[in-house]
């Protein structure tokens, strides 16, 4: 199959996520633990989606993400972007076909982000408002 080791990163607000993926025998490990024993469920799922969509190709790999900053959400949705960037670099176009047809961002990042604080006000978007009229 492949003897090379696949480097690939993701990205999800202030989260960022680097996978590193080698032949073995699918054990995915997250900040190294397990898949198997991630915490929030929700998070646990949605980082599956990748591997589950991938198949016998993920069955193949070993699969080491680090992840650091932001949420527990968007860590997980940077974990599973960089998974499936590495796994669509082995299984080719067919795969990476798959991705992008169950969903856009299993391949391309979300850039959105909290917009920041403006200066002398409590909110990023809203004006304080005049007393004097």
């Amino acid at each position: 199959m492949m003897v090379k080791i696949i480097h690939a990163s993701g990205k999800r607000k202030r989260a960022v996520a680097r996978a590193t993926l080698k032949q073995g025998d699918g054990i995915i490990r997250i900040n190294n633990f397990n898949l198997e024993n991630y915490k929030p469920e929700l998070a646990k799922l949605k980082i599956m989606e990748p591997i589950s969509i991938a198949g016998e190709v993920a069955k193949k790999v070993n699969i080491d993400v680090n992840v650091m900053g932001g949420g527990w959400q968007s860590q997980a949705e940077a974990s599973r972007l960089a998974i499936a960037k590495a796994l669509a670099e082995v299984g080719g176009k067919k795969l990476r076909d798959e991705f992008l047809n169950y969903d856009r961002h299993l391949l391309i990042a979300d850039v959105r982000f909290k917009e920041p604080y403006k200066p002398n006000d409590s909110k990023a978007r809203a004006a304080r408002q005049k007393s004097y009229r």
